[in-house]
């Protein structure tokens, strides 16, 4: 049976904890849309009118009035909302065919955990022991890059005392003040934009920095003179792994500038630690990450520095300094450890035959699950 569109948004952000969905996308010509699991599902209500302004009266009440010129003059515009339970979504609506679009991801209230996410030791290792120096984390869209990115502050939240300033666009998950001070900033509503934070943050005697993106050359260059200068400072890319982080960052300035950047990112990088969500065997546990680490050792430095990056994919494998790892190792844990399919792990490798290769006989998803079951998993 057909369900009648609600008259406020509220109905359906609530029904995004209930599904458990990651996202609600609301287009003309079509009903709502959650994504659940990585995957698309339709409602069963109406869909919005392509003559009709029905996403504009679902949005513009949770939209920040003093902001709201800014999407009839850009015709796009980026906020964050919060339910009376805690529950947060980041939205991005935008004009298309004269009509409003929106896309709504869902942030929940409580900031999970190392275990919670699957994370390996490393990352807490480097939340626990890094105390200046610059931490990428990087990955496609949607690969859970900001809730990992989350789940490290929030552990240096609650274990240094110490000044955090974050910069986003938007504000995601909320710190509340633990062990540590937070200040979080949102582009559009406390400054203009991640460079001039930046750039005032180091005024405001920090020991942690975390920007939300790094878009420009103007916020690459600020935070590294932070990192350099004593800070540590965590910050996001769009980056689909490690050796694209390297090459995006210079994408940013000029070729004549290329050995000062290198030289930077060569002197003040900790780790570049890249993220992708693979469909997990658990239906409890829905996705899990598979993870990318590159640890900045004197060896990772100097092929930085001197403009190597080919030998880097080698070191990953190599190196003997622990919790370095490359996609296909994390891959092959995954399988050994019975939370993903094989198949599903073929799907997602770099390299298929490397894969292989790191697995110990190769698995059906039938042999996986009676694999998982032994170690009293769920079926």
């Amino acid at each position: 049976m057909e369900q009648p569109l609600p008259d406020s948004i509220i109905p359906l952000l609530q029904e995004m904890k209930n599904l458990e969905a990651s996202d609600l996308h609301m287009k003309t010509g079509v009903p709502p849309v959650y994504r659940v699991g990585g995957h698309l599902r339709r409602t069963k209500m109406p869909a919005f009118k392509v003559d009709g302004r029905e996403i504009e009266h679902l949005m513009k009440p949770i939209t920040p009035e003093r902001r709201w010129p800014i999407y009839e003059e850009r015709g796009a515009l980026d906020f964050s909302f919060t339910l009376p339970d805690g529950d947060r979504f980041r939205i991005n609506i935008l004009r298309a065919g004269d009509h409003m679009h929106a896309a709504i991801r869902r942030v929940k209230a409580v900031i999970p955990g190392y275990e919670e996410l699957h994370l390996p030791p490393i990352y807490n290792k480097l939340a626990t022991e890094t105390f200046e120096g610059l931490i990428i984390i990087c990955g496609v869209t949607g690969c859970g890059k900001s809730t990992t990115m989350a789940a490290m502050i929030d552990h240096i939240n609650a274990t240094r005392a110490c000044n955090i300033i974050s910069i986003e666009d938007p504000v995601e998950y909320s710190f509340h003040p633990k062990m540590a001070i937070v200040s979080q900033r949102e582009i559009g509503l406390d400054l203009d934009a991640f460079s001039d934070g930046l750039r005032s943050a180091v005024r405001q005697d920090p020991d942690v920095i975390f920007v939300g993106e790094m878009r420009d050359k103007e916020t690459v260059l600020a935070a590294l003179q932070a990192a350099e200068t004593g800070h540590l400072v965590f910050c996001t890319l769009h980056t689909a792994d490690t050796m694209q982080s390297l090459t995006r960052m210079l994408e940013f300035f000029p070729r004549e500038q290329h050995d000062f950047i290198r030289s930077a990112i060569a002197n003040g990088l900790k780790a570049v630690c890249a993220q992708r969500l693979l469909p997990a065997i658990d239906p409890k546990i829905l996705r899990v990450p598979a993870t990318e680490v590159l640890l900045a050792e004197a060896v990772v430095r100097e092929k930085i520095r001197d403009g190597e990056d080919e030998d880097l994919p080698s070191i990953i494998i190599g190196s003997s300094e622990a919790g370095m790892h490359s996609f296909n190792m994390s891959l092959a844990r995954l399988v050994e450890e019975g939370y993903v399919y094989t198949d599903t792990a073929m799907e997602y490798a770099p390299n298929r035959e490397q894969l292989i290769g790191s697995l110990r006989g190769i698995k059906t998803s039938a042999q996986t699950l009676v694999h998982r079951i032994k170690r009293g998993g769920t079926s």
